[in-house]
Parts: structure tokens; sequence; C-alpha cells
């Protein structure tokens, strides 16, 4: 019988492409990645994370970025013991990372979502990062997997 100690770490990718972003968009995305995360028997910890963050990540692409993109996709990998999840749009708008937890608002009805993925990624060891290019953004989460 193999443990989580035991078991071998999962090696996989899984790549979803949306093709016009609606609020649709993210109860499907998150069905699909947990229906991976599931089969590459992450733990249950950690798949929850990860199921928040692709939930936030794509509600941002719909809310902020659906009108100027066309396209979303979202990727995830797991290797050499690391879950990567990405979320890219064609969108050139950089989302904001908020300040000190203190800078958000109580009655703020923006810029939660982005800080809490950052917060959850950094609480299991692993981050958050924005990047850019000429033809989008793309915010990546990466996350050992234990």
């Amino acid at each position: 019988m193999l443990t989580a100690a035991t078991r071998p770490a999962p090696v996989g990718t899984f790549v979803h492409s949306v093709a016009a972003p609606t609020a649709a968009s993210v109860p499907l995305v998150r069905g699909r990645v947990r229906a991976v995360l599931e089969g590459w028997r992450i733990a249950a910890d950690l798949a929850d994370t990860l199921l928040l963050a692709v939930s936030e990540l794509v509600g941002n692409v719909v809310r902020h970025a659906a009108d100027a993109t066309g396209r979303m996709y979202v990727r995830l990998s797991c290797d050499r013991g690391w879950l990567r999840l990405e979320v890219a749009d064609g969108a050139s708008a950089l989302p904001r990372l908020p300040g000190p937890a203190a800078a958000v608002t109580r009655d703020a009805e923006d810029g939660r979502g982005l800080l809490l993925v950052q917060l959850l990624a950094a609480e299991v060891g692993g981050e958050l990062v924005v990047t850019a290019d000429e033809f989008g953004k793309s915010v990546r989460v990466r996350v050992p997997v234990a």
C-alpha cells in the first residue's frame, strides 16, 4: 500500500483554454482543476488552496479583463515536487498586488482576492508571480507538493 510518504509525486500538465471568459467559466474551470488534482492524488488541504486560487484568478480575468481579451487559459502542472497554476489572458493591464493588509479597507469591494492568493501560497511555502509581455499577462502560483 502506498502512503503519502511513499507515493511517487505526480507528474503531468493540464491546460484549459476558454474562448470568452464569462462568469460561467469560474465553476467550470474550478471543476476541471479539481478533477485533475484528485487524479494526481494531491492532499486535500493543498488542493483546497489551489482551488481557491484558481477561482480568484479566473474570477479576476472575468471581472477585470474579459472585455480586453478574447481568450484565457489555465495551466496546471506538477513536476519536480512543485505544483504550478497559471492563469493568463491577453489583456495588457497588470493586476495590482495590494500593499500591506491594512491598506485594504473593510468596505472595499476589490483588492482582497490577489492578496489572499499570495498569502495562501506563502503559507504553504509557495509564491505568486505576475508577469506581462506583448501578448498579455500571466499570474502564476507555485506551491511545493508534500
